[in-house]
């Protein structure tokens, strides 16, 4: 899926509607912090929060930042997957 992107933001929308969205913040050169992440029951169990998770950890590793994953799902899926252990600040 392609997200459309904003400062601090990826996101689906349709006709003005928001139906997935992940926000993070940058609060200093050295790390993102995520704390939001929705999905629209018309887009739930098709992976879209998983991929937008996986957005922002691509978004830190081309911009060679850590994440601290405040959200719990963000955090879940640190949990979940070996993979984001080089951009999981703890």
């Amino acid at each position: 899926m392609n997200f459309s992107k904003e400062e601090g933001r990826f996101f689906v929308e349709d006709q003005g509607e928001t139906l997935a969205e992940i926000t993070f913040t940058q609060p200093n050169d050295e790390f993102f912090i995520i704390d939001h992440t929705f999905v629209d029951d018309k887009l739930r169990g098709q992976g879209v929060a998983n991929q937008l998770v996986k957005a922002v950890v691509d978004k830190a590793r081309e911009d060679h930042k850590t994440i601290i994953p405040l959200c719990p799902f963000a955090k879940g899926q640190f949990e979940r997957n070996p993979e984001y252990a080089d951009v999981w600040r703890k």
